[in-house]
């Protein structure tokens, strides 16, 4: 057998499953799913959960499958400086049409934890009034592995109190 080499940084076993293509969708709620660059790479397994869009919050990870799926790439860094409330607006919309059109959305980052999570908490918050809390704790109750780095939590509550101010 072949070794696999580290690729990505995160060791030899889990390079080998990011190439191989995961299986570890979390759905949100009906059509609105987040996982990692593993499941983004998965065209079998994401055509039978009904993907039908994929929106990529991470840098240097083009689309596998531009003929099969609709997708958005929001090129960014999981740095606690990195501002993605620039793009929660854009992200949304995605979102939105590609749930209202009767399809499925996979939200993606590099592992599912941090950059992915914070825009499926952010369009939670905005698409059904959520606050912050009520809305991280369903995607963790969905997702145990979420965790937004510190300055999209800051991120996020401060998008809570902008959404609160247009109420």
């Amino acid at each position: 057998m072949e070794k696999v080499v580290d690729l990505f940084g995160v060791g030899e076993a889990n390079s080998q499953k990011l190439l191989e293509g995961g299986k570890d969708l979390s759905e949100i709620q009906q059509g609105l799913f987040i996982g990692s660059v593993a499941e983004a790479n998965n065209k079998d397994f994401l055509k039978s959960s009904n993907i039908t869009h994929v929106l990529t919050v991470a840098v240097a990870l083009a689309p596998p499958y531009p003929d099969d799926f609709v997708y958005k790439v929001i090129e960014v860094v999981d740095r606690s400086e990195t501002d993605l409330t620039v793009y929660f607006d854009e992200c949304y919309s995605f979102i939105d049409q590609a749930i209202q059109s009767g399809g499925g959305v996979l939200v993606h980052c590099f592992m599912g934890m941090s950059r992915s999570v914070t825009i499926v908490v952010a369009y939670l918050m905005k698409k059904h009034g959520m606050g912050f809390s009520k809305a991280m704790e369903l995607v963790r109750s969905r997702r145990h592995q979420a965790y937004p780095n510190p300055g999209f939590i800051s991120q996020l509550q401060q998008f809570e109190k902008s959404i609160q101010g247009n109420a």
